[in-house]
Parts: structure tokens; C-alpha cells; sequence
């Protein structure tokens, strides 16, 4: 049994014994001894007791201290003297129980902010999740509806679909691995580890029609929170060029040195005709951009997308630069 558990009902029954021991005219020295032992009782209920239990052990607790020489002075003197003497000795009484509910106060506060931890890194991890792996989704969506109508046509297009369907399968089944490891390394107190600008290689090469153009010595300047960051602008942005712009036969994702920052762009060419326009009514609506510019602005950045001059459409997130990271 857990030993807090008695912690009220043991006060509740020293306290009775100490006010019977006071009106009994019990030895003056022996009945104070007993009301000094009160008060660390008091402060342990007030810190561990459930509400109810305690509220009726420390009221009692706190009228055993108080009413102590409550007979010793009524006998001598008057009974302002007696109130007098039962309001300087519950001083204490109130000092344990204020003591006791503060500490009970910080032990919640503390509870209440790791669960409010643990809810943002779930949240966190399940926006991850959800955008690599929309990400993969998409292009497996995109590439099954290209396969099909190149089927009989083609079938080496066909094929090499299929070869697409494979690796953005593969990268779906990666993210959603990562994502695992990084709540175990959560629940073991680690950080867990998110993509930055090194993958994206690998990103723009599973994208058709993608090209890569990336300053080495810029990006060494990216901060890791700006570096993870502007990944994730660019797999928002490329999902959205492969869901609302398919017929994009460029996109060209940047890193590079942007006045005194870093700016990573994502820019694809105009789009076919009624592609263009989903596009664009897509991003004012905001539902993947409006959550980037949050981290984005969070990691000291700003995020802006528009349409180009060429008529295609441009998304460009420019991060502070940082003192190049060693290594």
C-alpha cells in the first residue's frame, strides 16, 4: 500500500486524540509537544492526500494546533486572550498547509507542462509523417494515373512508371520509419533526427523534371532549425507543383546566398492550361504554406509564393545566415 495513502487518516486521528488531550487538561508541555508533531502532518497532507480526505484531516489538523491553549487561557483569562492564543498558534498550523499546497501546486504545473510536451511532439511527429509521406503519395498517385494511359501505348514508359512507383513507395515507407524512431528516441529523451537540406538530392531525383542547384558554402550557413526547415518547404512546395501543376516540365529548387541570408527556392514552369489556375487558388488557400510560414518565421525566416514571370509559380523561403557549422 502506498504509505501517502495514510498520511490524512493518521492526522485526522492525531489531531482528535490532541483536541481531547486539550480539554482534558492534559500536561500544558505534553499537549504543545503533540501540536508541534501536528504541523509536518499537515504539510504531507496538504502536499500527497486526495482533495476530500485531506480538506477533512487538515481542517481538523489545523483546529487541534489552533485550540490547543484554548482551556489553559480561558480558566486565567478572558476570551479575547483565548482567541488571541488560538490565532497565533494557527499560524503555523496555516505556514504547513501553505507549504504543502505549494509544493502540490509545482508537482501539477510540472505534470501539466510534460503532458503539454508530449502532446506537441505528437503533433509535431504526426505533421511529419503527414507531409514526407503526402509527399510520396502524391507522386505514387500521379505516376500509377501516368502508367495507365501509357500502358498499351508504351510499355517501356509504363515500366519505368512502375520503376517510380517503387522508390516513392520506398520513400513513404522510409518516412514513416524515420517517424517511429523518432518517437522511440523521444520516449528515450533523445532528439529525434528530422531531414534537412542533405536529402535533397534524393528528393529532387525522384521528381520528375526536377533540377537541383545548391551552394555547398550557403548552405553550411543554414542553422540546423533553418536547415530542417526549409526541407520541409521544399516538400510542401514540390507536392504541391505534383498535385496541381503536373504538366510542369521544369522545376528548379535552389539553395543560395539571398543578400545578407540563405533563400531556398522552389519555382516551376508555367503549367497547362487549367492546371496553372488550381494551382494558384491551391496555395491562397493556404492549407500547407500557412503552417510552413509559422516554422519558417519560427527559425527567423520569411516565406512568400507567387506567381513568376514566366507564368509559372514561385515559393521562396529565406532563412538568416548562421556561422558555418564545422564538420
Amino acid at each position: 500500500m502506498n504509505p501517502r495513502v495514510v498520511y490524512a487518516p493518521l492526522l485526522a486521528a492525531a489531531a482528535v486524540v490532541g483536541i481531547v488531550q486539550s480539554f482534558l487538561r492534559a500536561p500544558a508541555p505534553w499537549v504543545m509537544l503533540w501540536a508541534f508533531l501536528l504541523l509536518p502532518l499537515l504539510a504531507l497532507v496538504a502536499r500527497w492526500s486526495p482533495a476530500r480526505s485531506g480538506t477533512v484531516a487538515g481542517t481538523l489538523g489545523l483546529a487541534a494546533v489552533a485550540l490547543w491553549p484554548v482551556p489553559l487561557v480561558w480558566g486565567k483569562g478572558s476570551w479575547l486572550e483565548a482567541c488571541g492564543a488560538a490565532a497565533f498558534w494557527a499560524v503555523p498550523a496555516l505556514g504547513a498547509l501553505l507549504a504543502g499546497g505549494h509544493l502540490r501546486r509545482q508537482a501539477s504545473r510540472l505534470r501539466q507542462a510534460v503532458r503539454d510536451g508530449r502532446r506537441d511532439q505528437q503533433l509535431e511527429l504526426a505533421r511529419d509523417l503527414h507531409d514526407f509521406v503526402a509527399h510520396d503519395v502524391s507522386a505514387i498517385v500521379v505516376q500509377a494515373q501516368a502508367a495507365r494511359f501509357v500502358a498499351d501505348s508504351d510499355p517501356e514508359q509504363a515500366i519505368r512508371a512502375l520503376e517510380r512507383i517503387e522508390a516513392a513507395g520506398l520513400g513513404a515507407l522510409a518516412a514513416m520509419d524515420r517517424t517511429v524512431h523518432a518517437l522511440r528516441d523521444t520516449a528515450g529523451g533523445q532528439a529525434p533526427s528530422l531531414p534537412g537540406t542533405s536529402e535533397l538530392p534524393g528528393l529532387v531525383e525522384r521528381f520528375e523534371g526536377g533540377v537541383l542547384d545548391v551552394d555547398p558554402a550557403s548552405v553550411r550557413e543554414l542553422s540546423r532549425e533553418a536547415d530542417t526547415t526549409a526541407y520541409r518547404v521544399a516538400v510542401e512546395a514540390l507536392t504541391n507543383v505534383r498535385r496541381h501543376a503536373p504538366g510542369a516540365s521544369v522545376v528548379r529548387v535552389a539553395v543560395r546566398r539571398a543578400g545578407a541570408g540563405i533563400e531556398l527556392s522552389v519555382a516551376n514552369s508555367a503549367a497547362p492550361r487549367g492546371a496553372r489556375g488550381l494551382l494558384a487558388r491551391r496555395l491562397r488557400s493556404g492549407t500547407g504554406l500557412a503552417g510552413l510560414r509559422g516554422r519558417v518565421e519560427a527559425a527567423g525566416g520569411t516565406l512568400r509564393a507567387g506567381a513568376s514571370a514566366d507564368g509559372g509559380w514561385l515559393v521562396s523561403a529565406v532563412f538568416p545566415a548562421a556561422a558555418p557549422q564545422q564538420g
